[in-house]
């Protein structure tokens, strides 16, 4: 099953409401922000994702990553690390390499 994967910028002024997004579903929606690699800073929409879906963690299609064309940047939380509940940022995903 192909899932939409959502990436916001950090920063509204940096064009996190583009593609015709609105400022009530980015506030209400829930996040991870991605840290290290290619993808640095950007917000990944999990809204709606089941704690074990956080759990495992994502592979992320990207040209800026090592692989290019057809790489992914894989990104996971840090066990242990704490989330939050409700909308807005709810955890981290960190880089851990790259995949062709």
């Amino acid at each position: 099953m192909l899932t939409e994967i959502r990436l916001r910028c950090k920063h509204p002024g940096e064009g996190a409401l583009r593609a015709g997004a609105s400022a009530a579903h980015a506030a209400s929606g829930r996040y991870a922000e991605l840290t290290g690699g290619p993808l640095d800073g950007l917000l990944l929409d999990i809204t709606g994702w089941r704690a074990d879906e956080v759990d495992t963690g994502v592979a992320l299609a990207t040209g800026l990553g090592q692989f290019v064309p057809g790489g992914r940047a894989l990104y996971d939380p840090c066990p242990g690390e704490p989330r939050f509940v409700g909308p807005g940022v709810s955890c981290r995903f960190y880089h851990c390499g790259d995949t062709p």
